[in-house]
């Protein structure tokens, strides 16, 4: 029998896998298909932790790296692993900011077109002036878990109320000491990606909106109708 499900993950273009995975045991498959790309050879895979040992061909020689495999990178922290005794870990998604700076953090939705998000940050004054002078790179507060490569949409407050301003980030959100405000915040690099000739209005997205949740229940309606 056929189980036909209401949603389903985002498809993949180049992958062994048809949808994007859902579980650990995705991510392993996954890291397989890359491994000789990234000129890794797989030593072992084992039950225990760390999950895997490869060693990576670097000018000449091969170096051990030690990796664990999670759907979510912040599942590593949960589990009360020692980052000590790990170098990598491969994910899906890469959702834990704190992670140590001794780990590298693998997203392999990054490696099949799905690696950014997009974040909308308000703007108050003085800081809206501060972004219109903004041209090269700039270190900025960002959500906590923004990063590399996420678009950052800033929303001007009242009275323009819109969005103009599109930014991209050019590393990982860490908590740092504020530079803006006593204690601490997420900051990273971000670099601008435009300045929007036609900004985009808080009436005008409300506007669309409203229209598309009347839509879907008058779809409702008529469907409980037939």
């Amino acid at each position: 029998m056929t189980i036909r499900r209401e949603t389903r993950a985002e498809a993949l273009d180049g992958a062994p896998l048809r949808y994007a995975p859902a579980n650990e045991l995705g991510v392993i498959f996954l890291f397989a298909h890359l491994a000789k790309r990234w000129r890794l050879r797989i030593d072992s895979i084992q039950a225990g932790y760390p999950d895997c040992i490869v060693y990576q061909k670097v000018q000449g020689r091969e170096k051990l790296i030690r990796i664990e495999f999670e759907y979510r990178s912040k599942n590593f922290s949960i589990q009360r692993h020692a980052p000590r005794r790990c170098d990598w870990i491969v994910c899906w998604e890469h959702n834990w900011p704190d992670a140590p700076k001794s780990l590298q953090i693998v997203e392999l939705r990054r490696e099949f077109g799905l690696g950014f998000n997009v974040w909308i940050m308000p703007a108050n004054d003085p800081n809206k002036e501060t972004l219109d002078e903004i041209n090269g790179s700039e270190r900025w507060s960002l959500p906590s878990q923004c990063h590399r490569g996420d678009l950052i949409l800033f929303y001007l407050t009242s009275p323009e109320q819109c969005i103009k301003h599109i930014f991209v980030a050019e590393d990982r959100a860490k908590k740092v000491r504020a530079t803006w405000k006593p204690g601490m915040d997420y900051m990273g690099p971000m670099r601008r990606v435009c300045r929007l000739r036609a900004p985009i209005f808080l009436r005008d997205l409300q506007r669309h909106i409203m229209r598309d949740v009347v839509d879907s229940v008058m779809r409702d309606v008529v469907d409980s109708v037939d």
